[in-house]
């Protein structure tokens, strides 16, 4: 067993010393993600610390669950998990579908010179900054002198504070959202679509099937495996919606239904310097994205053949 392990390791070390080029380029993402992606893992201890920067993270005092039991009994506990899911949940159920939809659109289109302007027109807005979107949906959607209210002006009506209405502010945001990425997501399906076997089609051409039925049996299986891929890292982050366009977008009027828990860390966190209750706070929100994502993989794992690991 011994001579089988030598001989098996001499010979690893050959296939390494024959292809180091290749180890080597390998090997600089990896030490990149240990240094700034495992290292930092470090600094989770925050959370069962009461820190003080004059003591350091070693030096202050281990106060255990204190920090976690705190934001349970929160008042605004519920509210920032219900604002966290119901934006999540409307954001996977209108942002998934939509660039399917487009790219499906787009496989059936024929005029070459049609389809990629749609397709440039479609990926631009991905690369407006969130800063630059949001002013020009303050500016559109402006109370006095926005393109909307204009419009209801003209035909008589009374103008809409958008961002001012709380009722308002998930639709706002999803919709622009979907908006923003709608055509950069579509690329991973187009790129799916143009794999399927041309044989496929005539096949299906030669059975009498109409456009719906041959999106229906051909196209949309072929990117079934990538729609679940996809399913499963959303639902792993469904309650990590980033904090930069919620708080360009949030304001006093819309606070009950823009407030969640990434907005609560950074205001805890950075704005009132109470660190190990916003590392607190950060972990529970991470532990329950952990828990969907094995959850989400396991149930696509039974129901088709296709997941993550």
């Amino acid at each position: 067993m011994r001579a089988d392990t030598l001989e098996n390791r001499k010979s690893i070390l050959k296939q390494i010393a024959k292809r180091w080029q290749l180890y080597l380029i390998i090997l600089l993402p990896i030490i990149h993600t240990f240094i700034f992606a495992y290292i930092p893992m470090y600094g989770v201890t925050l959370a069962f610390r009461d820190f003080s920067i004059r003591d350091g993270i070693l030096g202050s005092p281990w106060v255990g669950m204190r920090h976690v039991n705190q934001f349970f009994n929160a008042p605004n506990f519920w509210l920032l998990i219900r604002n966290t899911l119901a934006l999540s949940a409307y954001t996977l159920a209108v942002g998934l579908p939509a660039p399917i939809i487009l790219a499906l659109c787009l496989n059936e289109v024929r005029m070459k010179y049609f389809k990629k302007f749609v397709q440039t027109v479609t990926y631009a807005p991905f690369f407006i900054s969130t800063v630059v979107m949001v002013g020009m949906m303050l500016q559109i959607l402006a109370l006095r002198g926005g393109f909307f209210n204009n419009i209801i002006t003209m035909f008589g009506g009374d103008p809409i504070n958008f961002m001012g209405e709380a009722s308002m502010f998930r639709s706002i945001f999803v919709i622009s959202g979907v908006w923003q990425t709608m055509g950069f997501s579509a690329v991973l399906y187009i790129a799916a679509l143009a794999s399927v076997d041309e044989n496929l089609y005539e096949a299906a051409l030669i059975d009498g099937a109409n456009r719906m039925q041959k999106i229906r049996h051909v196209d949309f299986p072929a990117i079934l495996p990538t729609i679940i891929i996809v399913l499963i890292m959303s639902a792993g982050s469904i309650m990590n919606v980033g904090p930069e366009r919620v708080l360009l977008m949030q304001n006093n009027l819309n606070l009950i239904n823009s407030e969640i828990i990434s907005t609560y860390v950074y205001k805890i966190g950075l704005l009132r310097g109470d660190f190990s209750f916003a590392t607190a706070v950060g972990l529970f929100n991470t532990v329950i994205n952990f828990i969907l994502l094995f959850t989400v993989n396991k149930i696509c794992q039974k129901v088709s053949s296709t997941s993550m690991w």
